[in-house]
């Protein structure tokens, strides 16, 4: 059995999002290989409270270390304020902390925060190194930002982009990286293009995935309830989710209103936009916005919905899987994020157009999975497929150690 050094900055079996994706990856590649997982230390007491909680058979395969920089190096940090540098330092000091440690691997890993702009560093060690999946979100069209918040929304994004543009034109160390990395693995097709990897071996693996529920079965209502769960922020297209449900319910007829719901969990500086607009369309009693929830309870919403619409602009989506996997069709944007997780069967996917027209599509597509329950049927059926033929962790673990095995293999003939 090989031993594998994963670096993962977020790691935490109670959350989503980055920290699950750290956390169920290693536990997944831990039925492999021995595995030792490099994290921050603000992670252990979750790590170590759930693993006593929850053992597991191959947990004698699993080991962490805790590794942050001293004090004075970081003081500055507060929360998220000043995370990218400090994930970029995190990195940059990761080899000499593994060597101090003296820990002994086969093949090294660096696996997240999913940056494809920031480079990593355990090439240094001179050993197999596997990369990713890394990747970024795309540039979001200049009118749907100027339609939600004007131009200083407009000028950060654009100025984030910039930034980080610049970094994967500019920085050598990442140019390293990529030319040093025996595998790049990539969240979407848009990571391929930025970090320009044509002769490297590489491919798309989204870091996104969900476990099978304990229970997909509905207790079946009438009407329709809809659900969208994320932050509140011009990213998430939550102005979209909103004002797509308004068009179509606005369509309906009175009992059929009464029938109607659409959930939005989440939290963010948005919100008091998006309770502005509840109130400007009349839909308070139909649009409930709830803070976010123990995972246990969102994944009860989404058992109890009946479609999920989420026309993100991001670059992946954690709550796409976590929706397939309760066999809810999705409608998002046909992009390099939701709309490669997706495939026809499994939801519906709208081109970016203007402004105005997608907001009619999307209450379109929300007509068309309501209006005639076999078709909604079809759709669940063809989410079901697409989590369970793609979108597991199972599925995603047994693909990454199948990298690692051809990584190992390379490089024992060369």
């Amino acid at each position: 059995m090989k031993k594998i050094l994963i670096t993962a900055y977020a790691v935490n079996p109670y959350k989503g999002s980055e920290d699950g994706t750290g956390w169920n990856i290693i536990w997944q590649l831990a039925k492999y290989n021995k595995v030792v997982a490099v994290t921050r230390k603000n992670n252990r007491e979750a790590i170590e409270n759930y693993t006593s909680e929850h053992p597991f058979a191959h947990q004698e395969n699993l080991s962490f270390a805790y590794y942050d920089l001293p004090y004075w190096m970081r003081f500055w940090k507060r929360k998220s304020r000043g995370a990218l540098l400090y994930f970029y330092l995190w990195q940059f000091f990761m080899p000499l902390f593994i060597k101090l440690k003296g820990i002994k691997f086969d093949l090294a890993h660096g696996l997240n925060f999913h940056a494809d702009w920031a480079p990593c560093f355990l090439w240094i060690l001179g050993k197999p190194f596997v990369w990713g999946p890394v990747g970024h979100h795309p540039k979001i069209p200049a009118n749907y930002l100027e339609k939600n918040g004007g131009f200083l929304v407009y000028l950060k994004d654009r100025l984030k982009w910039g930034v980080k543009l610049a970094a994967t034109h500019f920085d050598p160390f990442l140019r390293m990286t990529v030319y040093k990395a025996d595998y790049i693995m990539a969240i979407n097709s848009g990571a391929g293009k930025i970090l320009r990897l044509k002769k490297k071996a590489w491919e798309v693996i989204p870091a996104v995935g969900a476990n099978p529920p304990p229970s997909q079965e509905k207790g079946r209502s009438k009407g329709l309830r809809v659900l969208s769960v994320g932050r509140f922020v011009p990213l998430k297209g939550f102005d979209l989710t909103l004002l797509a449900f308004a068009q179509y319910f606005q369509s309906l007829g009175v009992e059929e209103k009464k029938n109607t719901s659409l959930t939005l969990i989440g939290k963010g500086p948005e919100r008091e936009k998006l309770e502005r607009l509840i109130k400007e369309h009349e839909l308070e009693g139909f649009v409930k916005i709830i803070n976010w929830l123990p995972q246990s309870e969102i994944f009860e919403a989404y058992r109890k919905a009946d479609i999920f619409l989420f026309p993100s602009h991001e670059g992946a989506g954690m709550v796409i899987p976590e929706a397939l996997s309760y066999h809810l069709p999705v409608i998002c944007l046909d992009n390099i994020g939701p709309g490669e997780l997706m495939d026809k069967h499994s939801g519906i996917k709208i081109p970016y157009t203007t402004y105005e027209k997608t907001l009619s599509h999307l209450a379109n597509a929300l007509h068309k999975l309501s209006r005639d329950s076999s078709v909604l049927k079809q759709y669940s059926l063809g989410a079901k497929n697409r989590f369970e033929t793609h979108l597991t962790w199972d599925i995603k673990g047994e693909k990454i150690n199948q990298i690692y095995k051809e990584v190992l293999d390379k490089n024992v003939y060369q």
